[in-house]
């Protein structure tokens, strides 16, 4: 008795016939392109500018709450420390918060208030002092001043850390112009060093606490501090030689006058940059500083154009500005414009009053300016990990 193979049954799948090829299987779908981190970071420093134009809590609040989410919805799944930097910026807008209310209630404020709410021993100051008190009376308006500023501070704070969550660094410095190349080096290195840092420790805390020793205290952090030091003073050095050995620093000849007309071409745009923006600012300057800022804007294009070839590299697989990346540019930048239209006619709305304490109350084109900056959780697709 010989065994046959099954046609079709619980067996398998039936045998190809000889001579017939088995039909072509469709590709499969291209990963989506990620955004450019260009896009990330210019969506970030909009929020930032935004949060700059008010002091009205609800409004700071939902800019906030706008950053989280979409911190949390379009965050990179990566085990990288600069993708779980999010959470420290969220603990260094609280101790700066903490920090400002601190000096308010020790140093005083200048808001007038009649509302005391405490009244601390004053500390005799010298006469070269005069100016400066040392405790006293505490009013209600000079705090909440003081925490209206402070969280405009932080949500200034936050806004950098979703860039810095959200856009990878190496990606930011392959897309950098090359005549900007050797400053973007010494920023990313700067902006990944406390993301480093906080993995570092995380790291070191839980190799202390697997040994059963404590992680936590003065005695804890002293012997934390000491490893982690060390592991940056070794990780410095190792970048120094990655650097070294990949060339960095290293320039092409360009003839005298290419490099006399990019340093010309680069100052004066940059002086011709600041003066149309003085122009801009003052009353009597707005009819020569709109075209003063866009002949310095072109001046310093083109001395970074002719400044890039110094540095012939070459990029592998560089990002592209898809539609995708413009949208996300374009959110940022129309909830900053909406902003600073809204300071403009209405102040009284985005900066509520402390002298008296009113309550603030949420204006809603202003908050529906602020909801626009949500379109990147809408856009987002996920990467393969």
């Amino acid at each position: 008795m010989t065994d046959r193979p099954s046609r079709g049954g619980r067996g398998g799948p039936p045998p190809a016939r000889a001579g017939r090829t088995p039909p072509a299987q469709p590709p499969p779908p291209a990963p989506p392109r990620p955004i450019h981190p260009g896009a990330w970071w210019l969506w970030s420093l909009s929020l930032g500018t935004a949060a700059t134009r008010t002091t009205n809590p609800l409004l700071l609040a939902l800019l906030l709450a706008t950053s989280a989410y979409v911190v949390v919805t379009c965050r990179p799944r990566t085990p990288a420390p600069w993708a779980r930097s999010y959470p420290a910026f969220l603990r260094l807008a609280l101790v700066v918060m903490a920090i400002r209310l601190l000096f308010t209630v020790t140093l005083g404020s200048p808001i007038p208030g009649t509302h005391t709410l405490l009244t601390l021993p004053e500390v005799p100051l010298p006469a070269w002092a005069q100016g400066i008190r040392l405790g006293g009376r505490v009013t209600a308006e000079a705090l909440l001043f003081s925490l209206y500023d402070a969280l405009r501070l932080a949500t200034l704070l936050v806004c950098v850390g979703a860039a810095n969550a959200l856009a990878s660094p190496s990606r930011l410095l392959k897309s950098l112009p090359g005549a900007l190349y050797e400053t973007g080096v010494a920023v990313v290195v700067a902006l990944t060093f406390a993301p480093n840092l906080i993995a570092d420790v995380h790291r070191l805390r839980a190799a202390r606490r697997l040994r059963g020793r404590p992680d936590s205290g003065v005695r804890g952090l002293l012997q934390v501090g000491l490893p982690v030091l060390e592991g940056a003073l070794e990780r410095s050095v190792a970048l120094a030689a990655a650097m070294d050995a990949r060339g960095y620093g290293r320039t092409a000849d360009l003839p005298a006058p290419v490099r006399r007309t990019t340093t010309a071409l680069t100052l004066g745009g940059l002086l011709g940059v600041c003066a149309g923006t003085y122009g801009l600012l003052t009353a009597a300057g707005a009819t020569y500083g709109l075209p003063l800022l866009l002949a310095g804007l072109a001046a310093a294009l083109a001395g970074l154009r002719l400044g890039g070839r110094r540095s012939p590299r070459t990029r592998y697989r560089p990002d592209r500005w898809t539609p995708r990346a413009c949208l996300v540019a374009a959110s940022g930048a129309a909830t900053a414009a909406l902003l600073t239209l809204a300071a403009t006619t209405d102040p009284a709305a985005l900066h509520p009053g402390v002298v008296p304490p009113t309550a603030p109350a949420l204006p809603l084109w202003p908050a529906a300016a602020v909801l626009l900056g949500l379109l990147p959780a809408f856009l987002h697709k996920e990467q393969p990990s």
